[in-house]
This record gives structure tokens, sequence and C-alpha cells, in this order.
């Protein structure tokens, strides 16, 4: 039975993960932070009957701290580390850049060196992102794109891209890069934008919510669904040897665009319940994402299943489920 370290266990992607690591037959391990109350919401539906010996286990640690880290690693010994863990907000990224790149950044560094004093290394994911392109130089973005981070928080990933390289050439560690552009579901957080988006349209479609206030609506990003995309961060270990990988759909498609299929939907017309705040822009923006997968397709077999608008519906379903239960509980309060 292989065992697999996930950093970023409770997280959209490690959740999604997990799953597909289990059905694989792994043994999996999380590493969570300790916190006052539990943020395992996206995977105790993981866990299987208590008499059972468990295949999913959980382990306090945290990014910021290299000597916990090497103490994990040494004890759990695991084939493959996925490190997923991160300060995934960009927005927040210039609210908080020390923290930002103390976990993301250096973080990784603290995880590659507890990596680097295994007997027998494990092989190592890396979870980049297509905003280390941010203003991009060349459309679509490929492995050989040149870099042009526009936040702490693209910075911090483009430091921890390179680092993963270096380790991978300097001391012959199977240490692999996936550069995932945007992908959600009904997981992602409440704060990134599609859930934004599907959150507000539901409770407004339900007279939970009147209004809506975003930033930049002409930002172009290339979404996918992150059930597709942890498919393809497995693969990446499962490859004859480490590499870098863009993994996307191929397609751009702006905020007004995915107001459109949202809110068309549900037969509203965003115009009118769509505001723009200046508080929601970034001091640099990312104006164009697009990725090229075709190294990925082609070394790995790999290509996204869940088209634009599929994802936008699924994504609007599950969120007027909530709203739904919302409007009762409203309702009941009355």
């Amino acid at each position: 039975m292989r065992k697999a370290l996930v950093t970023g266990i409770t997280g959209q992607d490690g959740s999604y993960l997990t799953e597909l690591l289990l059905k694989k037959g792994y043994e999996v391990w999380g590493i969570i932070r300790r916190s006052s109350s539990f943020h395992t919401g996206r995977i105790d539906h993981l866990y299987k009957d208590p008499h059972e010996k468990p295949r999913l286990r959980l382990i306090y640690g945290d990014l910021t701290d290299g000597g916990n880290l090497s103490s994990i690693v040494s004890e759990i010994q695991p084939d493959e580390i996925y490190n997923l863990a991160a300060q995934s907000h960009v927005k927040v990224s210039f609210q908080m850049p020390i923290y930002t790149v103390n976990t993301d950044a250096l973080g990784t560094l603290r995880l590659l060196e507890a990596l680097r004093s295994m007997k027998r290394p494990a092989k190592f994911y890396q979870a980049s992102s297509s905003e280390m392109y941010g203003k991009v130089v060349e459309i679509p973005q490929t492995e050989k794109t040149p870099f042009y981070p526009r936040s702490p928080y693209a910075a911090a990933k483009a430091y921890s891209f390179w680092q993963t390289v270096n380790y991978r050439e300097a001391y012959g560690i199977f240490a692999s890069n996936g550069i995932l552009f945007n992908h959600e579901s009904p997981r992602r957080g409440e704060t990134f934008v599609t859930r934004k988006i599907t959150r507000a349209a539901t409770r407004i479609k339900l007279g939970l919510q009147e209004k809506l206030f975003l930033g930049n609506l002409d930002a172009r990003r290339d979404w996918g669904y992150a059930g597709d995309y942890v498919e393809a961060i497995w693969l990446v270990l499962q490859h004859d040897k480490s590499d870098d990988f863009v993994i996307a759909t191929n397609e751009s498609h702006s905020v007004r665009e995915f107001l459109d299929e949202v809110f068309g939907y549900l037969e509203l017309d965003w115009k009118k319940y769509v505001e723009v705040d200046e508080k929601y822009f970034r001091p640099t923006e990312v104006d164009f994402l697009q990725g090229d997968a075709g190294k990925a397709e082609k070394l790995l077999g790999w290509k996204s299943k869940v088209t634009f608008k599929e994802l936008a519906r699924m994504m609007t379903d599950a969120d007027m489920k909530i709203a739904e239960n919302e409007k009762i509980l409203a309702d009941h309060g009355r």
C-alpha cells in the first residue's frame, strides 16, 4: 500500500485529491494546522467504519515549522508528497505579504529539506500557479513562458517553482511542478470570485440578497474543474520522470462571461444586481491567463473534461441547495 502525505488536505484540491488517492488504494496522511475549531468539512465524508484500520489519517503540522515537517516526514516515510498548502488568496497576499511568503515560498523549501533527509526520498509534487505568469508575455502560456508575477502570492509561488526545479537538478530528487490554471468546484472557498458569484446569484434568486459587489469584470481566466485537475496532479507523479506541466483547459473566459452563465442559468439579468467596487481591485492586475496543456495531454494522457458552462451550472446547482436551506431557516425565523 503506497503512502501519500498531503499538505492542504482540508482545502478544495486536497479533498478531491484525497478522494482519488483513497480510491486508488493509498494510505493518506494529511497535515492540518492546530486550531480551536475543526475545518475538516470537505473531507469528513471520507472517513469509513471506525472499526476498520483507517487509510486516512490527520496529523498536526505547519509549513512555517521546519523541525515539525522533518519529524512528520521521518515518521510517516511517504512514497509521495503533495504540497498543496498555501495562503492562496491573491488579494490577501497584498495585505499579508510576509506571512504569504513564509508559508508559500519558505514553506516549500522547508518541506524539500525534510524530503532531502529521507533515506529513500519520496516523489514530490509542488502546486504551482498560473498567477506566476502575471503580466503575460505570450498567449497562451506554456511551460516555457517566462514568469512575470504581479502579487506577493505569485512571487512566492515562482520561488517555490524554481526551488523544486533546483532540488530536482541538484539532488536527483523526483520533484515536479504542476502549473495549474484556475480550477473551481462547489468546494471552492466563498471569497474566490467564481464561488462568490454562484453564492450571491442563488441568494438573489431566492430574495435573500440584493446586490453583489465585484472588482475587475474584464479579467480573463482559464477556468477548469478541480475534480479533473487532481487527476492531472496524480498523473504528474506517475510519469516516468520528474518534470513540469501546465494544467489548463486551453480556453479563456472573462468574469463577465461567468456572470452571464450563472445569472442566465437562473434567468436573471446580472447587470441589475452587480456593482463594481474599487476595493476589490488588486494593486497590480493580471488581465489575461490562458494555458496550453498540450504537454500534459501528450505525455500524461490528461485532458480536462468539464466545460466552462458545465462548471458554472454545477456550482450554481450546489449553491442553490445551500440557498434553499437558508431560505427555509429565514422563513421559519420570521
